[in-house]
């Protein structure tokens, strides 16, 4: 992240775990809720977001500096699970997700969540993001700029989910599998890139073909 600021730090976030990535993982699990169901799947686990994304952004110099990561690490790391996430999009895999009626929790609203970590809750690229912007800065300010930036990004993602449930509800899987492969395609380019961004930072040169 080369700008230090909110808006900067916004902007970078909501293009990670913003709606257009949260939205699809919702519209999947709406098909078997109700509109109640969803709405309260969307309040706990953007709960849950924010308090991980708060929590990496105080916590990121300490947690660096105590399992000796250094940035480069976290950007080839994020790079490589975002990348596998966005090729099993591709493929029709949809990671999390049960596939078996026996592989499911007997709560709907633990058994949701636990499909949302990795999409939403856990996002291995906001994480990515967070951590690295945060050691940006080694101050509190900073570390509180970055955490306001990710809760505002979760509450937009809370607030378009509320909005658009009824709509998510009716969505039809043919849609849903075009959209979740053409999203893995693009995620796909993203983790592709911040993984050479760590190769960069490493020293690697890339020479550009014309």
């Amino acid at each position: 992240m080369s700008a230090f600021n909110l808006s900067s730090a916004f902007v970078t976030l909501f293009a990670v775990v913003g709606p257009p990535k949260v939205l699809l993982a919702f519209a999947h699990l709406a098909r078997d809720r109700s509109e109640a169901e969803l709405r309260r799947l969307a309040l706990v686990s953007t709960g849950l977001a924010a308090v991980v994304g708060v929590t990496m952004a105080y916590t990121a110099d300490f947690l660096t500096a105590f399992f000796h990561i250094s940035d480069q690490s976290l950007q080839l790391a994020g790079g490589v699970i975002f990348f596998i996430y966005a090729l099993a999009l591709v493929l029709g895999v949809h990671v999390g997700v049960g596939e078996v009626e026996e592989g499911r929790l007997a709560n709907p609203l633990a058994d949701g969540v636990r499909e949302l970590l990795l999409p939403y809750v856990a996002s291995p690229l906001a994480i990515t993001a967070v951590l690295v912007g945060s050691l940006e800065k080694d101050t509190w300010g900073w570390h509180s700029t970055m955490a306001s930036a990710y809760v505002a990004v979760v509450a937009i993602n809370l607030l378009s989910v509320l909005l658009l449930s009824r709509l998510l509800r009716l969505t039809h899987q043919t849609s849903l599998e075009v959209l979740s492969r053409l999203l893995g395609l693009l995620l796909a380019a993203v983790g592709v890139e911040l993984f050479l961004n760590g190769l960069a930072s490493l020293g690697v040169e890339f020479s550009s073909s014309h």
